[in-house]
């Protein structure tokens, strides 16, 4: 290992590199642009992940959320277009009629004015029970969410958004146990959690308050908004919406074959089909990446070996002079290799670069379409490792071509 840091070493290096400089330096790009392709496209992957986790991280996977509309087909007397409303009596029926349920969770939701002091602003209002967070996990910053005890008692409390704190309380303020008047009542916060959270109330923030509180305050008696559904992890969430759907017309005495009677989305249909693009985008990167790669430490390799015939005579020399075969093999492959680890460098330093300038323009904000897109320090790590592991073995090829030149016909070389 001397030779490496050996001054002669790395001038015979120099002025291998200074006699080709464009020839080098194009080469270098190519190596350079592989790997600064592969960490611009695993750290826009990363952010797309990203950005799907923080939108429904917190909502249990094996999830579908049911809704009633109008119907599409008359049946038993009832003309088309019958608007229908779910009961709580379609709660109970499902969770004994379904098999695979884990929750079933009902919810109500509308927009209303919140004034706290002189602040005010429009927010999305949801009536909710403690299951919710189980369903779609809340990250608490103070305080507490719902209880059964709220429920029980129809208490006028709240659990708010952390965008809902900006806008209403001053920074620094505590906000558990203050009051926020919400339609002329007002509610006392007991809790406050991460904003970013799906909830369906639009971007300004969301604020809960228990179920039996909404239905008596906004007089909605024993309806239900829209539910949400969760299935254990041994039964299909899709077989779960279709058995509930069918139950439901059956409740309402809807046409079997009636399917704008309920709306539905179904969560793990989606949360599968978006995994699956990533799994597939994270392929087609390394693919993309690795080849780009590959390509460019050949060049380096046909670089070396073009370089290789231009110095013929010299290796001769040296071979004359008494360099031993494993001498020279050894200056050619660190050559090799010194090339592909600057160009590497300068590939992860420019990638990193342009997912900095990424997270800090398209990165931001509520609609941003990308969230902390990064690489993992080992899988740059390894990329370079494999891409130094290119270099020594692409340098083996010119390396054995020189020692392979006899000395005495190096030196009739013209």
């Amino acid at each position: 290992m001397k030779f490496i840091f050996d001054q002669d070493t790395w001038q015979e290096i120099y002025s291998s590199i200074r006699k080709n400089k464009m020839r080098t330096g194009i080469t270098i790009i190519g190596v350079m642009w592989g790997i600064f392709l592969l960490v611009v496209l695993l750290g826009a992957a990363k952010g797309v992940e990203n950005n799907f986790n923080k939108l429904f991280g917190n909502f249990a996977t094996n999830s579908v959320f049911v809704w009633a509309q109008q119907t599409s087909k008359p049946f038993k007397g009832f003309q088309e277009g019958k608007g229908l409303t779910l009961k709580m009596s379609d709660l109970e029926n499902i969770k004994n009629e379904i098999e695979g349920l884990e929750f079933v969770v009902p919810r109500h939701q509308t927009q209303a004015m919140a004034i706290n002091n002189f602040k005010s602003g429009t927010f999305g209002i949801f009536g909710d029970y403690p299951e919710l967070d189980k369903v779609q996990k809340k990250e608490l910053v103070y305080g507490r969410f719902i209880n059964d005890n709220d429920i029980k008692e129809k208490k006028k409390v709240c659990v708010i958004e952390e965008e809902i704190y900006k806008q209403l309380f001053d920074e620094g303020e505590f906000p558990i146990g203050t009051y926020i008047k919400i339609n002329d009542i007002n509610y006392n916060v007991v809790g406050m959690y991460k904003e970013g959270q799906v909830g369906g109330g639009g971007p300004q923030g969301n604020i809960h308050i228990p179920f039996t509180t909404f239905q008596q305050v906004y007089n909605r008696g024993d309806s239900i908004g829209w539910m949400m559904i969760t299935g254990d992890m041994e039964h299909d969430i899709t077989q779960i919406e279709a058995d509930v759907k069918l139950l439901l017309r059956n409740l309402h005495k809807v046409h079997p074959n009636d399917e704008r009677a309920f709306g539905s989305f179904n969560l793990g249909e989606r949360i599968a089909q978006v995994t699956g693009f990533l799994t597939g985008m994270q392929f087609l990167t390394w693919f993309v990446g690795i080849a780009t790669l590959i390509a460019g430490v050949f060049a380096i390799g046909n670089i070396l070996l073009i370089t290789v015939k231009e110095r013929t005579k010299e290796i001769g020399i040296r071979r004359a002079l008494g360099a031993k075969p494993w001498e020279i093999k050894r200056q050619i492959v660190l050559e090799s290799v010194f090339l592909t680890s600057i160009a590497g460098a300068l590939g992860i330093i420019f990638g990193g670069l342009v997912l900095m300038l990424i997270d800090n323009t398209i990165g931001k904000g509520p609609e941003a379409a990308l969230t902390n897109p990064t690489v993992d320090i080992p899988v740059v790590i390894t990329a370079a490792i494999t891409l130094v592991v290119l270099g020594t073995l692409i340098g083996m090829i010119p390396a054995q071509t020189a020692i392979s030149i006899r000395p005495i016909e190096a030196l009739r070389e013209e």
